[in-house]
């Protein structure tokens, strides 16, 4: 049913780039522009929600603390600020929407942090193959995620999504560190290789069982998949999702992502 279809928001990188910013190859992406051009984000955001978003995710996606200390040269506090502003700017650009008065009946957008796997971190095109994973602990994952959580939750995120997961260790350790921060709701959605299967070869159809076991996501899917794979992918889980979790689905436009070319 319409109803029953909440749109998010597009690739803000791309909105970004379209908008003549370059971050091909950059180590924090579209994160850096929190730290050179907040402005040019809440900009982003804006566009997003005249367009219809109901919710919109934060420029956080390649962000982490340890990220903005190593490349911005930064404290640990300065980092965690920073990172938090992402979601400040994203609250702003909300408030000023609905400020406009020009959108009755709008429902009020929500406000989702963007919380990237740790291939992203690395620079190397792993969060859509997860190799890194073997070679890691769950408590290892937790310890690299949980700053990035604690941020976001601490600048007032309404859900967060934790985007573009390659392994079935590192959705499992992410639910386990959502523990943590009881009061917080979430969506999980992993990167997918085939119709069948997510990037690290095990199940969608696994990940999805997995993910029904928690209280505190709202829904499950995949992101920055070929179009092609979401029915298929979709039709192999159905029987294992709980009926009170919902389907998160935003694949991208099919092409190939190579390292190194941009």
């Amino acid at each position: 049913m319409a109803e029953d279809l909440v749109i998010l928001d597009g690739g803000l990188a791309t909105e970004l780039e379209a908008a003549g910013f370059k971050m091909q190859g950059d180590a924090l992406w579209s994160a850096r522009l929190l730290h050179t051009n907040p402005q040019a984000v809440k900009e982003a955001h804006a566009k997003f929600l005249r367009c219809g978003a109901d919710i919109i995710t934060t420029a956080t996606y390649q962000a982490s603390v340890e990220g903005f200390v190593q490349h911005l040269g930064m404290t640990s506090e300065e980092a965690s600020q920073l990172l938090m502003s992402g979601v400040q700017l994203a609250r702003q650009a909300v408030q000023e929407f609905m400020a406009e008065g020009v959108h009755p009946g709008r429902r009020v957008p929500l406000v989702a942090g963007s919380l990237g796997p740790y291939g992203a971190f690395l620079l190397d095109g792993s969060e859509y193959s997860g190799a890194y994973a073997d070679g890691m602990s769950a408590e290892e994952l937790k310890a690299w995620h949980r700053p990035q959580i604690r941020c976001l939750v601490a600048g007032g995120v309404d859900l967060i999504a934790m985007e573009t997961i390659p392994s079935l260790k590192e959705g499992q350790a992410l639910l386990e560190l959502l523990q943590e921060f009881p009061s917080s709701k979430a969506w999980l959605s992993f990167s997918c290789k085939d119709t069948q299967c997510i990037s690290d070869g095990r199940r969608f159809s696994e990940a999805v069982q997995m993910a029904s076991r928690s209280k505190q996501l709202v829904a499950v899917g995949m992101n920055c998949c070929p179009p092609a794979l979401v029915e298929p992918l979709l039709e192999s889980a159905a029987p294992h999702k709980s009926p009170d979790l919902h389907w998160v689905v935003y694949p991208d436009g099919g092409d190939t992502w190579c390292p190194g070319i941009g």
